[in-house]
């Protein structure tokens, strides 16, 4: 419902508003960007004032990160753009019409994670530059839903508590997660990798191979993690926010909201 929330902390919390759903949020390069239905692309240099970008699009857009001094935007049908500035966006051909869902960048690549393909894999998709995009071979028949680069491997999770690891974005291993729950998002912050998902899963892992469940104390559907300021903060259903110092105990945070929560970012 368009509900943009900040906090210098992570426990106390202030509403900003938009106009549309949003699913994905970043911030590099000095500049937050935030992306959602239909083909929405915000910016802001502060998370208070939010500026409206032409995407071009009328459909969902899910994902965005930074890397290679580009911004690139994932989303419905195979969309993909770039943006140098976060002002003036390029599409790109990805090679799928596909439900693109996360996207991460690192050691020189971009890796794109989204829905089945027209043989019942999931998509991964890789690009060194964010504009020419190369599929790869997923070997799951479980939609992935978001994707992260830490201690050399790229980590991917998805729905019925698939996580997949690979060390160059191009042959994946399926893990072990413990979990039939599905998972909506994966960081590698502090040291560690955690994954959150559906009934307040979260998961953590030191290489992304070895998982161990963690105790969120809720049971409402997990979007979003971030990390900052030596806080993790989670985000989900009925405008749920949750904070640790570690990633092993967690504390519920009033968002003063019922709303669906998507994502989280820290301005570094």
């Amino acid at each position: 419902s368009g509900n943009i929330h900040t906090s210098s902390d992570g426990t106390t919390w202030t509403e900003r508003n938009s106009v549309s759903d949003l699913y994905g949020v970043t911030y590099e390069n000095g500049l937050f960007v935030t992306v959602g239905w239909p083909g929405t692309i915000l910016t802001s240099s502060d998370g208070t004032t939010w500026t409206s970008r032409n995407s071009g699009k009328s459909w969902d857009l899910s994902g965005v990160t930074y890397g290679n001094s580009t911004f690139v935007v994932v989303g419905w049908k195979g969309t993909i753009f770039t943006s140098s500035d976060g002002t003036t966006w390029t599409s790109r051909t990805s090679g799928t019409t596909r439900y693109l869902n996360g996207i991460a960048y690192g050691n020189g690549t971009f890796v794109v994670v989204g829905s089945l393909d027209k043989l019942g894999n999931a998509t991964i998709l890789t690009s060194s530059d964010g504009s020419s995009w190369d599929n790869r071979t997923s070997g799951t028949a479980d939609w992935l839903s978001g994707v992260t680069y830490g201690n050399a491997t790229y980590v991917a999770v998805g729905h019925s508590g698939r996580i997949l690891t690979s060390p160059d974005g191009i042959t994946w291993t399926e893990q072990t997660s413990g979990t039939s729950n599905n998972l909506e998002n994966v960081i590698f912050e502090n040291g560690s990798f955690l994954a959150v998902g559906y009934s307040g899963t979260i998961l953590t892992s030191p290489d992304g191979i070895t998982w161990t469940a963690r105790s969120s104390g809720t049971l409402k559907n997990l979007n979003g993690v971030a990390y900052g300021n030596s806080i993790y903060v989670a985000v989900g259903y009925s405008g749920t926010i949750l904070t640790s110092p570690d990633g092993i105990t967690w504390t519920e945070r009033d968002s003063g909201k019922s709303n669906y929560l998507s994502g989280v970012t820290f301005s570094r």
